[in-house]
């Protein structure tokens, strides 16, 4: 069975809770996860629920650039 070790909560971002202030929404936070005996990570999205004026979800993922130069 996979293992996983929470190693960061991402918080909402104040951008986007400026821009959907005036409708009913509802907030997952995001995570990123360490996978057990392993080097991988898995990231999970903070997700915006929209609930009313109409129903809209938006997904934010916290994305990490490498750069390489040769």
């Amino acid at each position: 069975m996979l293992e996983f070790k929470t190693i960061q909560t991402l918080k909402p971002n104040t951008e986007i809770l400026e821009v959907i202030k005036d409708y009913k929404y509802k907030i997952k936070n995001g995570k990123v996860k360490h996978l057990l005996h392993t080097n991988l990570q898995v990231i999970e999205a903070t997700e915006y629920l929209i609930t009313y004026p109409i129903t809209i979800t938006i997904l934010e993922y916290k994305v990490r650039f490498l750069f390489f130069q040769l």
